[in-house]
């Protein structure tokens, strides 16, 4: 089942408040960048994150999710109807995030 873009907006809804969070469209589900840095990605109506020790500090309880067949362990985020806790995760686990990857030119 892939994630509709009903519950993009929602969860876009939820993080107005932040700024730099984008979803791209990826083979039916989304990856979600957050300034810049890949922070996860809403799979089958799922919001994922990257499993950072911040990540892990903020959700101590959290259950670990595979979003997809082969694909590494994730954090299940099921608190998104709290934007104030979701806008508070995101700031929390952004320095945590890797630092996107710079591209090599050709020629």
């Amino acid at each position: 089942m892939a994630t509709s873009k009903q519950y993009i907006s929602y969860l876009t809804e939820q993080l107005k408040n932040l700024d730099g969070i984008v979803f791209r469209p990826m083979m039916g589900e989304y990856l979600l960048y957050f300034r810049g840095r890949l922070a996860g990605g809403v799979y089958n109506e799922r919001l994922l994150i990257k499993p950072v020790p911040s990540a892990m500090a903020y959700l101590p309880d959290a259950q670990d999710a595979i979003p997809y067949s082969g694909a590494k362990p994730m954090i299940l985020v099921k608190n998104t109807d709290d934007a104030e806790f979701l806008c508070g995760l995101f700031t929390a686990i952004y320095s945590d995030l890797p630092e996107p990857k710079i591209k090599k030119k050709n020629g």
